[in-house]
């Protein structure tokens, strides 16, 4: 849950969502359903996510089935602090 709420705040900080976020949950498309996360976001958010958590996230780890739901966002984030 801890992970869930943080990836959310850092997700609506780098695309500006405002109150939009609150309305998300690990079942919400991203890719495709939020106009924000473009090519250039997807960039950003693999920054932001990178800072605040303090890892580095390869090119190869990455992929679009990565950000196509919250969940799937914060399960790959998880998995990154696990490791």
């Amino acid at each position: 849950m801890e992970t869930l709420n943080s990836v959310k705040a850092i997700l609506g900080t780098t695309l500006h969502l405002g109150d939009r976020i609150e309305s998300l949950t690990p079942d919400s498309q991203l890719l495709g359903a939020i106009p924000e996360l473009d090519s250039m976001a997807v960039v950003s958010l693999i920054t932001s996510l990178e800072e605040h958590y303090g890892f580095a996230i390869d090119d190869d780890e990455i992929s679009a089935d990565t950000f196509a739901t919250l969940g799937s966002l914060v399960d790959f984030v998880d998995r990154k602090l696990a490791s």
